[in-house]
């Protein structure tokens, strides 16, 4: 979606019931406001290569399926 607005994005997400994957507060922000759909993982890790990214999200493999599974939360943070 290359330059589009977090509003846009966060929308196209709710319309095709994706989760964000993000580095950036903004959506866990709007999560906390706006309520979910949809889930936003947020990974925070500062600047990091798309394969630490990877290496991250592979370490946390069984949380993300928790948190995909749980109606109850939006909002999953990575460290």
């Amino acid at each position: 979606m290359g330059q589009s607005s977090d509003a846009v994005i966060w929308v196209y997400a709710e319309e095709h019931g994706f989760t964000l994957v993000t580095q950036d507060a903004d959506f866990s922000e709007m999560s906390e406001a706006l309520g979910f759909p949809p889930k936003v993982i947020w990974i925070r890790r500062g600047n990091c290569s798309t394969s630490e990214i990877g290496f991250s999200l592979r370490l946390h493999f069984d949380a993300i399926i928790g948190f995909n599974e749980d109606p109850a939360i939006g909002i999953l943070t990575i460290i």
